[in-house]
């Protein structure tokens, strides 16, 4: 007798169950709830019709009262098109979905911020920013994930052109901002600041460019990048407009071969390619050098491996001292961009940002501790705070006070 594909499917399910990570998925992660009672008639009058009707009124008359009484002041979009997952490439929207789930997650566990997932089925450029600035209204920001570069440079800087509202792709931005505390804090560690160091990062997507551009806005020695096709130089012929942007804008040195070339007397690797680097590469870099080893689930070069040589050593993984990990940054930056009611976050609100997470690890700085724990519960009211407050500076806040 042959089995029922509703009893396959059930059965299918049963086994994935066993394992703690299907089981703690099984119908999602999120869900919504109502922050007011609806016991009686009356509760149900003053929250839905009729009573309703004079709130929308009142907005269509003063569209920025859609921020004091309904939730759009207080949300985000986390969006992608599933074409960079994680570690995983390619692998569409539905697939995308458990991941877009848990950054929402994040959101409201580390910030108070109420989050939607939203995995498109789109590829195109023109079709993903047409579409979420169709959908852009009900949101106070727009968090970009997941989406391959070059294109997510080109979705971003025109999302951020449209729309009033903050637009940030955290695998760049996230990223760059916890790469620039944990960089800073090691400099101090070891008696130097950003401006004596000689940076190499490996890799030139989404998060490379975004770590080199930051470096650079907050004073970088030197720093130059390096793609699958070795160092980004200007004699390069076959280089896009963002690697062609980054050709002007580093290599002082003007390295034109390997990354373990260029790391000869580098006082600081940033890892963010998925390459490997060996050992004597590593043991060329110059005097209590610092590495940023950040591929996941596998770094460029083995922690232990890469402490033999340098002075502070920093992975993307939770089970290693010194984890660069997005979580520190995107809650506060949102928290404290929306608290603001802010029309966008800027390259200055992003350095207050490091420069504030920095700050938590204070006089406890130690080798195995430039950056704090994703769990300290000081960080987030520090990044909300410091990018609050940056806002006003930079002209970009709503709410004065």
């Amino acid at each position: 007798m042959t089995a029922s594909p509703a009893s396959s499917a059930s059965s299918s399910l049963a086994s994935l169950d066993v394992d703690p990570v299907f089981a703690l998925h099984r119908g999602g992660k999120l869900e919504v709830r109502s922050t007011i009672p609806v016991r009686d008639a009356g509760d149900l009058s003053l929250a839905y019709t009729p009573g309703v009707a004079q709130v929308c009124t009142a907005i269509a008359d003063t569209p920025s009262l859609v921020h004091d009484y309904t939730w759009v002041s207080n949300v985000v979009a986390v969006v992608s098109d599933g074409t960079a997952v994680l570690g995983l490439g390619d692998i569409g929207p539905a697939a995308a979905m458990p991941v877009m789930e848990g950054k929402a997650l994040l959101f409201k566990e580390f910030a108070g911020v109420d989050a939607v997932p939203i995995c498109l089925d789109c590829t195109d450029v023109d079709a993903l920013v047409e579409t979420v600035v169709r959908l852009a209204p009900s949101f106070g920001g727009i968090n970009l994930e997941d989406i391959s570069a070059p294109r997510c440079f080109e979705v971003e800087d025109r999302l951020r052109e449209l729309l009033d509202i903050p637009v940030f792709h955290d695998d760049q931005h996230g990223t760059a901002i916890v790469v620039l505390a944990a960089l800073t804090n090691a400099a101090r560690l070891t008696g130097r600041t950003l401006g004596d160091l000689r940076a190499v990062v490996a890799g030139a997507g989404a998060s490379g460019v975004a770590v080199t551009r930051i470096l650079l806005e907050a004073g970088i020695g030197d720093i130059a990048v390096a793609d699958s096709k070795g160092m980004i130089h200007s004699g390069r012929d076959d280089l896009n407009p963002v690697k062609s942007a980054l050709a002007r804008d580093t290599n002082r040195a003007a390295h034109t071969g390997s990354t373990e070339q260029a790391l000869a007397g580098a006082d600081v690797f940033v890892g963010l390619s998925g390459s490997t680097v060996s050992e004597e590469a590593i043991a060329s870099m110059a005097p209590d050098s610092i590495v940023f080893a950040l591929s996941n689930p596998t770094p460029e070069v083995a922690p232990s491996v890469a402490a033999r040589h340098a002075r502070v050593v920093a992975t993307g993984r939770s089970d290693f001292p010194n984890q660069i990990n997005n979580v520190l940054a995107f809650p506060g930056v949102f928290r404290g961009a929306l608290d603001v009611r802010a029309t966008a976050i800027t390259e200055n609100m992003k350095v207050a940002a490091a420069t504030a997470l920095a700050a938590v690890v204070g006089d406890d700085l130690a080798a195995d501790y430039v950056i704090p724990s994703p769990f300290d519960e000081r960080v987030a009211p520090a990044v909300t705070a410091a990018v609050a407050e940056q806002a006003r500076k930079d002209g970009v806040a709503r709410v004065k006070g």
